[in-house]
């Protein structure tokens, strides 16, 4: 009995601890094919934590986004359903971690990167990337356009 409700205390200390991280992506326009977008979360050795988002129409042109590919697209062992969909048009869109990985348990405090990155059939290829702290106080960061990217914001807050 004691182990048992120790084990949930524990277990309700670790999910009190995530923290949430909001993304806001705008996409610009300007040519006649919607860019692949994936957006994932690498822990501090850059190892990918969990994918949050791909954005595309054929998956014979995943491999073009070759960070993402390399680190997270190729090892798909299925889970990557839940967060594809299709391409989107020009515009401003909204993504969200839970501060989870890709099985869905809770992440430690520390330092994360978060990486968006776009290919455009017959076009260029954008990744930005941005170092964050999970478990620190609210912060919000800026990345400026890219040639397939607009303006991203980052945000993340105190549990």
């Amino acid at each position: 009995m004691k182990k048992s409700l120790l084990a949930l205390l524990l277990l309700g200390c670790t999910q009190a601890q995530a923290q949430e991280v909001d993304i806001t992506l705008t996409l610009p326009g300007g040519t006649q094919y919607r860019p692949y977008v994936a957006v994932w979360v690498e822990d501090a050795q850059q190892k990918s934590v969990n994918t949050l988002a791909v954005w595309s129409k054929e998956d014979d042109w995943l491999k073009d986004m070759r960070r993402w590919w390399r680190k997270a697209g190729r090892y798909d062992g299925g889970e990557l359903d839940a967060v594809t969909s299709a391409t989107r048009k020009p515009g401003q869109y909204q993504l969200s971690w839970d501060g989870t990985d890709q099985s869905g348990q809770p992440v430690a405090p520390g330092t994360y990167i978060i990486n968006v990155e776009a290919s455009r059939e017959h076009g260029n290829r954008s990744l930005v990337r941005q170092r964050i702290q999970l478990g620190a106080e609210a912060a919000r960061y800026h990345l400026k356009p890219t040639e397939e990217l607009g303006d991203i914001i980052i945000s993340t807050g105190a549990p």
